[in-house]
């Protein structure tokens, strides 16, 4: 850019940036007029450092009221001010990602035609809540005025939690098809060798996808149930599915059970990563399986075998590419024998050979907690800091909420003046598709205390989804992540920036550098 002149550069890839530069000479600000707003010698984009990409998430449980509400039954005032509590702790936190349960088992906390409500909002599942409202709608709407992403998890086979008090509503899968739905100790399970289970689920899914502005579909490890064990150690209690096993092989079908078992969640997996992307190409599909795909993958690692127990091959999941992010639960310590975090994070990076986001979910609640499995707060910024200088990582999944709510152990202070000290945006997905970002164009002014303003609107009229403006002081820059939904921006402090840079981000982080 020439100094003395405004100018926009066409971009070529990053976001669509306008540059502001003032000059201050003595108290005020020399600026020369323009059609375009008040400028001086503009600064060039690129001097201003890139914001930090690093994802930043949190689960937010609803299963057995674990995150929310805080028990079922609270009145819909109290329901919501909880929420924005969270939402509003997340953005202390300088998280951008909230991973929301909505279908626990075979329910909804939102409003659906195909699933009853869940008894965690009332007590008594089918129960909608009063006053009506719409719980992922409003959650969308928050989180979205804060700039935070969010992303609706849903658990694909759990028809019945072995917790859950509230009997089966008229509309529950377990009453309308019973021959769906097998007892499982004290669980009710979705039979996943029914195709009308895949079929449902599918349904379910793409039903929020369409009807709710989310910005990813997340699905957690509970494939086919964990194991119970049978008692005198005689092995573990076998899954009911005979009989939709027996059709399979009268068909002929001619897999192993063990390998038909593991085709049926593969091809759910596969059906909704297609079926995501084919209805809205820019919301991310998420998984998050059990830390270790198999004992002794690599070498050192011993636990629970996913790929024999549960039926989840998730190795070949991040081969395939099926997801846009995956966050193993790596829910051990860095120096845990067996199951070293370090360990796990290096083979789960080598085995995504597709190059999709590696994000890890870290069993954050066991962080300055007590008993077994504890571990103390600086363990977790360790796992933290390992993931963020890998190569092959770019995020972290906390899990979850309630720990942050509850500042165990102080733990909120010591990531925001240690790892999140500053904001961060959700790294890009070029494979992806998304509306590119619209150009802004900006113009500056003061308040009525004379603070230094930006008016934040765009050549197309067309909101972004985040704003971000990168101030330059005398003490070096700073940059502020701030929702689409913002018309104007006002400058931190009493002192004029010298250098202001604003720009925009699409849904799928996609930047463009002039």
């Amino acid at each position: 850019m020439k100094r003395g002149s405004w100018n926009v550069r066409r971009a070529v890839r990053g976001s669509v940036l306008a540059v502001i530069a003032l000059a201050v000479l003595g108290a005020g600000v020399a600026m020369r007029a323009q059609s375009t707003g008040p400028s001086a010698a503009p600064a060039s984009a690129d001097e201003a450092p890139p914001v930090m990409r690093e994802f930043r998430g949190v689960w937010v449980a609803t299963v057995a009221n674990i995150d929310w509400p805080s028990k079922p039954g609270l009145p819909v005032s109290q329901q919501q001010r909880e929420l924005l509590t969270i939402f509003d702790r997340a953005v202390e936190l300088r998280l951008n990602a909230v991973v929301f349960q909505v279908r626990p088992h075979a329910d909804a906390l939102y409003r659906s035609d195909i699933e009853p409500w869940s008894e965690y909002l009332t007590g008594t599942q089918g129960v909608a809540p009063q006053p009506m409202y719409d719980p992922l709608e409003f959650a969308v709407r928050e989180a979205h005025a804060r700039g935070l992403e969010l992303h609706a998890w849903f658990n694909p086979y759990r028809a019945r939690n072995d917790a859950s008090k509230s009997p089966l509503a008229s509309n529950h899968i377990g009453r309308t098809n019973p021959a769906l739905v097998k007892n499982y100790g004290r669980f009710l399970w979705m039979d996943p060798g029914e195709a009308k289970v895949r079929e449902r689920t599918l349904e379910v899914v793409l039903d929020v996808v369409k009807r709710y502005d989310i910005d990813g579909v997340h699905i957690d490890d509970y494939f086919y149930p964990y194991p119970i064990p049978l008692p005198r150690r005689r092995g573990d209690t076998p899954f009911p599915d005979d009989a939709s096993w027996a059709r399979y092989r009268a068909a002929g079908g001619t897999l192993t059970r063990d390998d038909w078992r593991r085709d049926n969640v593969n091809t759910l997996v596969r059906e909704l990563a297609e079926g995501i992307r084919a209805t809205k190409p820019w919301v991310k599909f998420g998984i998050s399986p059990f830390g270790i795909w198999r004992p002794g993958s690599p070498a050192t690692v011993r636990g629970l075998d996913a790929y024999e127990k549960l039926y989840a091959d998730a190795r070949k999941w991040i081969n395939e590419g099926w997801g846009d992010y995956f966050s193993p639960q790596l829910y051990w310590p860095t120096y845990k024998e067996g199951q070293k975090y370090p360990v796990l994070l290096e083979w789960w990076s080598k085995e995504n050979s597709k190059r999709r986001h590696l994000w890890p979910g870290n069993f954050t609640s066991r962080a300055g907690g007590r008993g077994a499995g504890s571990f103390t707060v600086s363990e977790l910024l360790e796992q933290i800091h390992v993931t963020r200088v890998h190569p092959g990582a770019s995020g972290n999944v906390h899990f979850s909420m309630r720990s942050f709510v509850s500042n165990q152990a102080e733990m909120n202070e010591a990531l925001t003046d240690g790892p999140y000290r500053v904001p961060a945006l959700v790294p890009h997905s070029p494979w992806m598709q998304a509306p590119a970002p619209p150009a802004p164009r900006v113009a500056l002014g003061r308040d009525r205390d004379g603070v230094r303003t930006v008016q934040l609107t765009t050549a197309s009229g067309d909101r972004p989804w985040l704003w971000v403006v990168r101030t330059r002081t005398s003490r070096g820059w700073q940059a502020q992540v701030i929702p689409g939904t913002a018309v104007s921006w006002r400058a931190p402090g009493t002192v004029d920036p010298l250098d202001i840079v604003v720009s925009t981000v699409n849904r799928i982080g996609e930047e463009r550098t002039q």
